[in-house]
């Protein structure tokens, strides 16, 4: 019988103990897509400058890569702090959490100079009981000196890289104006493995254009990179976002549930057996469609009995 092998049991396996991702989300960070240097305007399902106000007022530097200079390390260092001081009495209380990885969630962790990024990685090394780091990024938005320097770290602590792989169709990706292709994805995947760093990959499953046929494939071009963990998400539509605008044009249509716990129930039946399970699906506040993305409790609870339908043991 296919065994569940989510990324708790992989962590719980290693450390002995329960540990639990802190996510962090650090101000003044940015993607090539949003401020110009891919494709312009952000990916189709990023809530984005052109289309909310609210992230206008956040403070954002120019970036120059080739720079040691930040004018907001300071606050991004006094953010990260912070952050993490006030999730860890939740995590402890709620979970029984007594280690933790910082996971550098929200926009491109890579993508800052590298002094900054070394400066932020190190203090989040350095606070009490943290194991390692998780890092959220794209495969086009990642150096060779930052993937040296992780290769490095990760030689005395937990590393983990985060690629946003979404699908391997390279009509979707410029459909959603990812701004790159699948190759740069191949490419920059094999390099990290190659380092021996842990790699997650993330897929979305209901792009728009997109059938079974396209997300099985994808899954599968997944499988040939050597990736260490997985997310699934469904494509959900959120406020201020180009697909949104899309949405109420009648233009594009969200994945149903009964398709995506489908899809989802085939991949972790052909997931390999070392390969663990980081998310399976998701939830958000400014959510717009499909309602059935709403409740991420409820919709566990359908993933989960259509698992143990289909011969997996969660």
């Amino acid at each position: 019988m296919k065994k569940l092998y989510t990324f708790g049991k992989y962590l719980k396996q290693k450390f002995h103990t329960s540990v639990y991702k802190v996510p962090i989300s650090i101000p003044g960070f940015t993607c090539p897509n949003i401020d110009g240097t891919a494709a312009r305007g952000g990916c189709v399902f990023c809530e984005n400058e052109s289309f909310s106000p609210n992230l206008k007022q956040k403070e954002r530097f120019t970036l120059n890569l080739n720079s040691t200079e930040n004018p907001l390390l300071e606050k991004q260092i006094e953010s990260l702090k912070w952050q993490f001081e006030n999730t860890l009495p939740y995590l402890k209380k709620r979970f029984n959490a007594k280690k933790f990885i910082v996971y550098f969630q929200s926009w491109t962790n890579t993508y800052a100079p590298f002094e900054t990024l070394k400066a932020l990685y190190e203090i989040a090394l350095g606070f009490d009981d943290v194991v390692g780091l998780s890092i959220g990024t794209r495969t086009d938005s990642i150096t060779d000196e930052t993937l040296n320097y992780l290769a490095n770290l990760s030689k005395k602590t937990e590393v983990w890289i985060e690629y946003g792989i979404q699908t391997s169709n390279d009509e979707s990706l410029k459909r959603i104006n990812r701004g790159h292709n699948f190759q740069n994805v191949i490419d920059t995947i094999t390099k990290t493995k190659k380092l021996d760093l842990n790699v997650c990959g993330h897929l979305i499953y209901g792009l728009p254009g997109e059938s079974r046929k396209d997300w099985e494939k994808t899954f599968n071009d997944t499988m040939n990179l050597n990736i260490d963990s997985i997310k699934f998400h469904p494509m959900y539509v959120t406020k201020n976002t180009l697909l949104a605008k899309e949405y109420f044009e009648g233009k594009f249509t969200p994945i149903n549930e009964k398709d995506y716990i489908d899809i989802l129930v085939w991949s972790i039946k052909n997931l390999p057996e070392n390969i663990s399970i980081q998310r399976m699906t998701a939830g958000i506040d400014t959510l717009l469609a499909p309602q059935w993305c709403k409740y991420k409790n409820k919709q566990m609870s359908h993933i989960i009995k259509a698992l143990k339908e289909n011969g997996v043991k969660v």
